[in-house]
């Protein structure tokens, strides 16, 4: 079971931290990627990570204010949001591969469970 945290209302230009915990405790063994649903719309990829975490891919429109992370340990992978736009208001769901995916990682037929999300509003 997935089960992610860390949403809320921030300022347009803040950040927040997202956590993607494995209740079942399999995260050594599963590929995570961060997607987002905005209403009315399709569920986006935003990012990804490798089980070993040498494998990383994001969205253009997350580039270089977005970071994955993971701590198979801990059972967690986080997503360090930066400088943050309204447009990224939306509800933000971590998916679970049980392969190791090496490359893109962006698409929803990736994935094989997902968490239920947790809400990010970006608004002043």
């Amino acid at each position: 079971e997935l089960v992610e945290s860390g949403g809320g209302v921030v300022q347009p230009g803040g950040s927040r931290r997202l956590s993607c915990e494995d209740h079942g405790f399999e995260m050594g063994d599963l590929t995570i990627g961060w997607f987002r649903q905005a209403p009315g719309k399709e569920r986006e990829g935003v990012s990804y990570i490798s089980i070993s975490g040498d494998h990383t891919n994001y969205a253009d429109s997350v580039k270089g204010r977005f970071s994955i992370s993971r701590d198979n340990a801990k059972n967690t992978v986080w997503l360090e949001m930066r400088n943050l736009k309204a447009e990224d208001t939306a509800v933000y769901l971590c998916g679970a591969a049980r392969i190791d995916r090496l490359n893109y990682g962006l698409g929803t037929w990736e994935y094989d469970y997902w968490g239920q999300g947790t809400q990010v509003t970006v608004s002043s």
